[in-house]
């Protein structure tokens, strides 16, 4: 896929702004290039701590809310939470079902089956928590769009209270927005257009975290107690693929330093399964470790599994079940592959790649899988994708979008036809009958708006940066912007012209590459690349010919010259540090 790179130019006066945070003018021109531009903001990004966050009281009903928990809590009344299948549904209701039991309430959880029931809370929800004794059901990561559900239970009598940071459910009425809410008793979710809460990015566990804080706070807990459950949201933030700026950045780095040290008995257990005992945690292991083992019990068992071990305070018994989620993902990443294969061979066979937005169909392809196989595919052509199978009524779907593609309010104009749906910019889900497919498809390429440049992925470069001029120090300074992830890239350098010393293809299953590189400058570093090596030898192959190619690993002269976008690092073997690159993309530019 053809790339274009483009370097980041925002101004601002990086010595000024570096003498005054104490930071170096390139890490303030990293900073700049996220879009952080006020001083205040500059010192929360890099320095902020609990005490900088908005006082959860600026969410619309949040007083409400906390009122009606409280009183059902002051009043013996049983809570049912009621979450989403995924991570940040289950540490959603961790962080509830931790603060109503400290607060000495009585709480249940329930969440919905993926398969046979589908996002969000439904009716046989309400009844099972009538059936428990439950007089208040409390949501959490769901229910702003659950209008029939909030309506049954109000009908039995229940207090239903909603806390969400999805996108609410609106009409084009006259060329206006007409928002359409449930007919809850209170509604705490900062997307309402009149929420006054400065933050719009929380997940749902930040949201849940926000409705416990001022619960411990009217019940004089001390905020320690109200830490412990960062770490909770910190999986869930990264998990849900929040922006990590803001308050999330805040949040998430506490719940990290904590996590690397956890005391909850089944965390360390996933820990020291997927082998990161003894290792500081990052984001990156998070959203590539940790929180997919937690997301495959919803996704292939039940809920409960991973709930079970979270609530486990025996340490065998713990281990146990950690082993059991890391099977559980290990078996989804197998069923991933095979149907990130089927997908490509019916785009490619079928012509597919003229469409702006993908729709593909899989039969047999688990229901629970669609989402993860979109992103492939999304990352795989760089276009919204559409991931269709088989359901008991019609088809399911879930989507995985591009930067400038708003995948939900896309879907808007054609919700007709359509069973359900629901989602935001960056991902959606729907339901439809399999009739419809064909209109779908044809309405949502007429209707993207996307022109062919869209879809050129972009590759932005922070800084042009000479390997000369990497040192400990700097990689040290770099540490600072943790945590990486979406909405705060980790920094990207580039240098135009490296001289490919020699090369070695490393690891159990030959999929990292091992380069010694020299720039023009003659500096010599060390270059490693995880990508995808056979794509990495034809290109050489057919920029440079084949005997360059065999020269380069045998280590011998060669002509091959690339460009390479990096991150710098430090690899430490033995008690020795040696400084290297990780390329992250490669070209050749002319001489």
């Amino acid at each position: 896929m053809k790339e274009k790179w483009v370097l980041t130019t925002k101004r601002a006066d990086f010595q000024e702004i570096g003498t005054k945070f104490q930071i170096s003018p390139l890490l303030a021109r990293l900073i700049r290039n996220r879009d952080v531009t006020e001083e205040q903001d500059i010192q929360n990004y890099l320095y902020g701590t609990m005490e900088d966050l908005h006082d959860p009281l600026l969410f619309k009903d949040m007083k409400k809310a906390a009122d009606l928990v409280e009183g059902a809590i002051q009043q013996d009344i049983q809570i049912t939470v009621a979450s989403d299948f995924d991570d940040d549904g289950i540490f959603a209701s961790m962080v509830l079902w931790t603060g109503i039991r400290r607060l000495g309430g009585k709480v249940v959880l329930d969440t919905p089956d993926r398969v046979s029931e589908g996002y969000g809370l439904n009716r046989r929800m309400v009844d099972e928590a009538v059936e428990k004794g439950s007089g208040m059901i409390l949501t959490c990561d769901n229910g702003i769009a659950a209008f029939d559900a909030v309506t049954y239970a109000k009908e039995q009598g229940l207090t239903v209270v909603v806390t969400d940071h999805h996108e609410v459910l609106f009409s084009e009425e006259e060329g206006k927005r007409v928002y359409h809410y449930p007919p809850a008793d209170a509604i705490v979710n900062h997307k309402q257009p009149d929420c006054t809460y400065p933050f719009p990015c929380l997940c749902g566990a930040g949201v849940a975290y926000k409705l416990i804080q001022v619960l411990y706070e009217r019940a004089g807990i001390p905020k320690e107690e109200l830490y412990d459950l960062l770490e909770y949201v910190a999986i869930a933030t990264v998990a849900d693929v929040m922006d990590l700026q803001g308050e999330n950045r805040i949040l998430v780095k506490e719940g990290l330093r904590r996590l690397s040290a956890t005391q909850k008995t089944g965390l360390a257990a996933i820990i020291k399964a997927v082998g990161l005992e003894g290792r500081t945690i990052s984001a990156y292991h998070i959203g590539f470790v940790i929180g997919p083992c937690f997301n495959a019990a919803g996704r292939l068992e039940t809920v409960q599994t991973a709930l079970s071990l979270l609530m486990e305070t025996e340490e065998a018994a713990a281990m146990e079940k950690a082993e059991r989620l890391k099977a559980l993902n290990d078996e989804r990443k197998d069923m991933t592959l095979k149907g990130v294969e089927q997908a490509i061979e019916q785009i490619e066979q079928e012509g597919l790649t003229a469409d702006k937005v993908l729709c593909v169909r899989l039969h047999g392809c688990h229901e629970s899988l669609v989402g993860i196989i979109a992103g492939r595919i999304r990352e795989t052509y760089h276009r919204p994708v559409y991931v269709f199978t088989d359901a008991a009524e019609g088809l399911k779907a879930s989507g995985r979008s591009i930067e400038c593609y708003d995948m939900y309010g896309k879907l808007v104009p054609w919700g007709h036809l359509l069973s359900r749906f629901g989602g935001h910019p960056m991902a959606a889900g729907l339901s439809l009958p399999e009739e419809n497919l064909p209109l779908l498809r044809q309405g949502l390429n007429q209707d993207c708006g996307l022109e062919e440049a869209d879809l050129v992925p972009v590759v932005r470069i922070d800084a042009p940066l000479p390997v000369q001029y990497i040192t400990e120090e700097l990689i040290d300074q770099l540490e600072l912007l943790e945590p990486f992830g979406k909405g705060n890239p980790k920094p990207l350098f580039a240098e135009q012209h490296f001289a490919i010393l020699k090369g070695n293809i490393l690891g159990k299953n030959r999929n990292v590459l091992k380069l010694q590189v020299r720039n023009r400058q003659g500096a010599v570093i060390e270059a490693l690349y995880f990508g995808n090596i056979e794509k990495w030898n034809t290109f050489v192959q057919q920029e440079y010919g084949i005997d360059q190619l065999e020269a380069l690993y045998q280590g011998r002269q060669n002509r091959v010259d690339l460009a390479f976008t990096y991150y710098p690092s430090v690899n430490e073997f033995r008690g020795v540090k040696t400084l290297q690159i990780v390329i992250q993309n490669y070209c050749r530019i002319p001489q």
